[in-house]
């Protein structure tokens, strides 16, 4: 399996609320930069990423990431992703039920057949 088809595995994991957790390192790394939902950024471990990963699971009922274009090289990989988010909860002007949308630049570092690093650049639509 190619580090490409791993990442579309892994997404495809995370909508069908599956062990997407199970495509990292022990010591992965995942850093979102600063946004609209985490102003400030975030750097999470995967003791960290376990615990967003069950927060999250109470917010959405559903999720889609549509990949729009793909650049695989070497041990990295580079990822545009269309996102939309379905609501359990409100979130500002949005009820439950309402979709959110947002396009996310995601850079993966691999060691083997496994995400040592995540980086994203999420761009969310006024909500």
């Amino acid at each position: 399996m190619s580090r490409a088809d791993i990442v579309r595995a892994y997404l495809k994991a995370i909508e069908d609320h599956g062990d997407s957790l199970a495509f990292f390192t022990e010591d992965a790394v995942q850093e979102e930069f600063p946004n609209a939902l985490v102003p400030t950024g975030a750097r999470r471990t995967m003791a960290e990423l376990r615990e967003a990963n069950a927060r999250g699971r109470n917010v959405l009922t559903s999720e889609t990431y549509e990949i729009t274009n793909l650049i695989e090289a070497g041990d990295r990989v580079a990822c545009e992703v269309l996102w939309r988010g379905v609501l359990a909860v409100p979130l500002r002007s949005l009820k439950p039920g309402d979709t959110m949308k947002a396009r996310f630049g995601v850079f993966f570092e691999f060691q083997g057949d496994r995400i040592r690093r995540q980086h994203n650049y999420d761009c969310f639509e006024p909500f």
